[in-house]
């Protein structure tokens, strides 16, 4: 009888409280725009773990081999500025910039919108309460049968049918009737008893 007891529920997918998805996005793009986009990797580490799609692992692997390309090109770099090139430093700057904007806009849109998909958290301190399971019959009974059965009168319950109440005229004429009789019949008993003592 193992087998037919209630199924267990499986667990739903938490989503943390908007004030906390704000803080670790703040930090992560804080981060992000303070390393100059050195750490443009962090964010989109925490995206491919939160959706785990092949597509936001990919696009860590790319953005992790542009910091490290973009580390390497500032190390080569001279240290003094007035040494670098306008093209050098035209260059960096559009890959910082580049790297930045294209980090921190498609992680929060790809972190809001699949928060969006899993709905609203419930209120912290909120009971959930599970539907009470079924009795075993009527677990294993489809919803027609069930309504069938309820439309079924009980066989053992006699029917009750109400009184035919009898009509009151004819009730007053069968009483009418007996009573003339009767007068009938003490006339005749008279009328023998008389003519019984006449003779």
């Amino acid at each position: 009888m193992h087998g037919y007891g209630p199924m267990p529920q499986q667990p739903t997918t938490s989503r943390p409280s908007p004030a906390t998805l704000t803080t670790v996005r703040v930090i992560l793009v804080a981060l992000t725009v303070l390393s100059c986009g050195l750490l443009g990797w962090a964010p989109m580490l925490r995206l491919a773990i939160v959706t785990r799609r092949p597509r936001d692992w990919f696009l860590l692997v790319v953005v992790l081999a542009l910091n490290i390309g973009l580390f390497v090109f500032i190390m080569a770099t001279p240290d003094d500025p007035d040494q670098m090139s306008d093209a050098a430093a035209l260059f960096m700057m559009l890959w910082i910039l580049g790297l930045l904007a294209g980090v921190i806009t498609y992680y929060l849109y790809a972190e809001i919108r699949h928060y969006n998909t899993l709905g609203a958290p419930a209120p912290y301190g909120t009971p959930v309460h599970p539907a009470p399971p079924l009795p075993y019959r009527q677990q294993h009974i489809p919803p027609h049968q069930q309504h069938q059965q309820h439309q079924q009168p009980n066989p053992y319950t006699a029917p009750t049918t109400p009184p035919t109440p009898t009509p009151a005229p004819q009730r007053l004429d069968q009483v009418r009737a007996e009573l003339d009789e009767l007068s009938d019949y003490l006339r005749k008993e008279n009328k023998d008893s008389r003519d019984g003592e006449g003779r």
